[in-house]
């Protein structure tokens, strides 16, 4: 099992190093998607310290997108605002546990992802 373990790993680490920005971004949108629901099914199973650190992995993704953000853009200010708002569901769902909470997010980041992916394909189409 190791040896399978130690093989997933180098290829996910040359996935990340091969990668072009956008599918860098990509792979953020899916890795966020993923924290997020194993943080909703711990909070349905009632481990709490899991959710916890699960919605600290969204939360951290969701602040590298806004910390990448070119405010010369003019988009850039609507993107931030939904990256904030994002980001305190994520907050809220972690103090108060809102599964409700987690399901804004989740739709939010799914949006964004799958807006991501169309324009991934549209320009590899120009």
């Amino acid at each position: 099992m190791s040896n399978v373990h130690s093989a997933y790993q180098t290829y996910q680490t040359t996935a990340v190093q091969t990668a072009t920005p956008q599918e860098l971004s990509l792979m953020l949108y899916n890795g966020c998607l993923k924290f997020i629901k194993l943080a909703n099914k711990a909070l349905e199973e009632g481990k709490i310290e899991q959710k916890h650190t699960n919605l600290l992995k969204a939360q951290a993704i969701i602040s590298q997108f806004r910390i990448t953000l070119d405010m010369d853009v003019p988009i850039s200010e609507n993107l931030d605002a939904l990256y904030e708002f994002i980001n305190q569901q994520l907050v809220e769902a972690n103090t108060t546990n809102d599964q409700a909470k987690l399901a804004v997010a989740e739709e939010l980041v799914t949006e964004l992802r799958d807006t991501w992916k169309t324009m991934m394909k549209t320009a590899a189409s120009v």
